[in-house]
């Protein structure tokens, strides 16, 4: 992508995470991701390995919040996943090839960011989409810094591999 290619990623992964995030309240916003996502998806080169990349991480994304909520960290109104957080998954890994990228050349950063930024989306997500979290905000939050500092760098990996 070029340099505004990646911007625009950056922009759809900022609109896409409100867009879920508030769509578990007002559906309808869903509808929206399915354009952004055929949007995305015309402005890959390769469009069919970027397909394939987005399904590969996104399924992860989706088994990994399923264990999750299975385990007493999430409690959500829909099992395994609802809608909102299974699309919300679509959208980051939209970024894995693309804006976020550049943190696969670095797996200590990537583990930083995973460490720092999942929880940081999480807690906010829960809160906005009224997501219980029955072990509190600071034991969720602590649990996610070590699965996100795990999942990014790997998820980084599995969208690059051919």
């Amino acid at each position: 992508m070029t340099g505004r290619g990646l911007l625009a990623n950056v922009m759809w992964l900022q609109a896409g995470w409100w867009l879920c995030v508030y769509g578990a309240h007002q559906p309808w916003l869903l509808w929206l991701i399915p354009l952004g996502l055929a949007w995305h998806f015309s402005c890959c080169r390769d469009r069919q390995g970027e397909w394939h990349a987005v399904l590969r991480c996104a399924l992860v994304g989706w088994v990994l919040d399923s264990l999750l909520g299975m385990l007493g960290v999430f409690r959500f109104d829909r099992w395994p996943l609802p809608l909102w957080l299974a699309l919300l998954w679509t959208v980051l890994c939209c970024g894995l090839r693309h804006s976020l990228a550049w943190l696969g050349r670095h797996t200590w950063l990537a583990a930083l960011s995973g460490a720092v930024g999942g929880p940081l989306a999480y807690v906010a997500g829960a809160r906005l989409a009224q997501v219980e979290l029955p072990l509190g905000t600071l034991a969720t939050a602590t649990l996610l810094a070590a699965v996100w500092a795990l999942a990014l760098p790997l998820l980084l990996r599995l969208a690059t591999w051919r």
